[in-house]
């Protein structure tokens, strides 16, 4: 993995500017809320696509985050409301509810978002100031596809990219060959593996293994957490949801890990390789990496194509410490 310079600010190791590319979603709700909470942590933007609910819906939820947050100064810039194939994207609001925040019914928000496209918005702010700025892509990958079609060189201006996607040499959770956000647009996913950009990815192998429990999410509620009442109120709907689909009694942190993942590296492990995404028939956003094991005698799909890092393991008892002390943070 590239180990890009980071900021040090005690126990806290992050970035300088970040923007985060979401489709909220409670579990992007708590990750939302933790990078406001991080210190340092320079946020540009939120950039909404679909996936946990409408790109609309993920605008509102979006603008509703930065407003709780007292960060109504932060710009959300709508994304595409398709995949890259324009047809109608598959919504699992049955997961994180109607309105995407667990149902609890909050009004609209006074903000509205910028004017210019989620991938217009990428390039702007990816060349204003290059080599320092990392994406956290945790919905499915239109828009970065569309930034990387907009402007050639944005590859090459971006910090990393860090992405919350597939399931590596693991079951998937949409189908059995694949995970969500890959399933949502697989076209767009195999474009942004193949960028050439500096990425590492996220699989929900790895996500699985870190979750909070019924006795960590009363902890949560219990705590004095600048937004811990909020983020206890909404994960309700997704903990009753993860009763009856996996006999979880808890949420997993599939987004937060993807966030820790990018401010403390060093909790996780490694394996450098080329991913492609099927993109048609039953195994369609199957992620498939190409471990290096073999020397392969003539060209395939793989071999053209720069190599990304994929999580390997998770320190889960260190990670899960620091999303609780994030969170639990007044």
């Amino acid at each position: 993995m590239d180990s890009a310079p980071l900021i040090f600010n005690g126990d806290h190791r992050v970035s300088d500017k970040i923007i985060i590319d979401t489709d909220p979603g409670i579990d992007d709700s708590i990750t939302i809320m933790m990078a406001f909470q991080t210190p340092n942590l320079e946020i540009l933007g939120l950039t909404t696509i679909f996936g946990n609910v409408s790109t609309k819906d993920a605008t509102r939820n979006a603008l509703l985050l930065c407003e709780i947050a007292g960060r109504r100064d932060v710009p959300v810039a709508e994304g595409s409301s398709t995949p890259l194939k324009g047809i109608e994207p598959k919504i699992i609001d049955f997961v994180h509810g109607s309105d995407g925040l667990g149902n609890i019914n909050l009004p609209d928000p006074k903000a509205k978002k910028v004017d210019i496209s989620a991938s217009e918005f990428l390039v702007d702010k990816v060349s204003q100031y290059p080599g320092e700025v990392s994406i956290l892509a945790l919905g499915p990958l239109t828009n970065l596809a569309m930034a990387i079609k907009r402007d050639s060189s944005f590859v090459t201006k971006l910090k990393r990219v860090v992405i919350l996607g597939g399931a590596f040499f693991a079951l998937g959770n949409i189908t059995p060959a694949a995970e969500a956000n890959i399933y949502g647009d697989p076209e767009a996913a195999d474009i942004v593996f193949t960028s050439g950009a500096n990425i590492v990815v996220v699989g929900i192998n790895i996500t699985t293994q870190v979750k909070l429990s019924d006795k960590d999410l009363d902890e949560l509620r219990r705590s004095a957490g600048k937004h811990a009442q909020f983020l206890y109120d909404i994960t309700r709907f997704y903990r009753d949801w993860h009763v009856k689909s996996d006999g979880v009694y808890g949420i997993f942190l599939h987004d937060p890990v993807s966030f820790v993942a990018l401010v403390r590296p060093d909790l996780f492990t490694y394996k450098k390789g080329v991913v492609r995404v099927e993109t048609q028939g039953i195994c369609t956003g199957h992620t498939l990496m190409d471990q290096g094991l073999k020397k392969w005698n003539a060209e395939n799909p793989w071999t053209s194509y720069l190599p990304v890092s994929v999580v390997w393991t998770v320190n889960v008892d260190e990670v899960i410490k620091y999303i609780k002390n994030v969170l639990m943070t007044p």
